[in-house]
């Protein structure tokens, strides 16, 4: 679940007592058959934010931005991702140990390849930019006497270095729709595809029963992407995750995730 979270979102799991377990992620998918020819003439910037509830009954609130440049690299493409700015409305020490962990790669570029198609997505020198980032992260951390940013840094080191690289590339492989194995590929009881021009609009609910305060509890989750089927990009994903009153149509927002796409304007 970590991997699947991305940076913002699993911080926020390592860093927060959840109040509820989290979904499991979709069985994996073969992608529909999109057109994949992102934009190499304009820089874009990408925003991830993750909303869960923290221990205090609120939502805690995490955001991240970036700039994103594609260019051709062979038949394939490569895409720089620089993380621009970090964001967060949780406590002060929840505050502290999330930022810490990443400030190390704001400015930072961190660059990917794509297959021609966008059925894969690798992320370059991994282990050179998690050494870096944990390296800096320890050091600021005990030079501003920062327990919570080390525990976070080790917390990270300590996963295998498969998950730490799948937890840094599934916010890029989320935005490649050939790539992002949780859309579903056909309409049915719980799943709706719509087109508006070149938009392919694909809702998806999940429905679970859900462990919480020893009592099951219903647990829907709303899933949708929103996807440029002319650059094969899903410009917005969004996924919310609800308890249902038992007995009544009232539900609780317990966590969400907004993953957004959008053009740079031209100066």
């Amino acid at each position: 679940m970590i991997a699947a979270a991305g940076l913002g979102g699993a911080l926020l799991l390592l860093a927060a007592q959840p109040s509820v377990s989290p979904s499991p992620a979709p069985p994996a998918a073969v992608a529909p058959a999109l057109q994949f020819a992102p934009p190499l003439d304009r820089p874009m910037t990408y925003r991830v934010t993750t909303r869960r509830l923290g221990r205090d009954g609120t939502l805690i609130s995490f955001s991240l931005t970036y700039a994103l440049q594609w260019q051709r690299a062979g038949r394939g493409y490569q895409l720089v991702a620089t993380l621009q700015r970090i964001d967060s409305d949780a406590r002060p020490e929840v505050t502290r140990a999330l930022t810490a962990v990443l400030q190390p790669l704001v400015g930072e570029p961190m660059t990917y390849l794509v297959a021609p198609d966008g059925s894969r997505v690798e992320l370059i020198d991994a282990d050179a930019l998690w050494e870096r980032a944990m390296a800096r992260t320890q050091a600021l951390g005990a030079a501003a006497g920062q327990a919570e940013a080390q525990q976070m840094a080790a917390l990270i080191a300590a996963l295998p270095i498969e998950q730490r690289n799948e937890m840094a590339s599934a916010d890029i492989r989320a935005l490649v729709a050939p790539a992002n194995a949780a859309i579903p590929t056909a309409g049915g009881a719980s799943v709706s595809i719509r087109h508006d021009g070149a938009m392919q609009m694909v809702a998806q609910v999940e429905r679970e029963s859900l462990a919480a305060g020893g009592a099951e509890q219903p647990l829907e989750t709303d899933n949708l992407w929103t996807i440029d089927t002319a650059t094969g990009l899903v410009v917005r994903d969004q996924r919310q995750s609800w308890i249902v009153e038992p007995g009544s149509a009232a539900r609780t927002l317990v966590e969400e995730r907004v993953r957004a796409l959008e053009p740079v304007a031209k100066e």
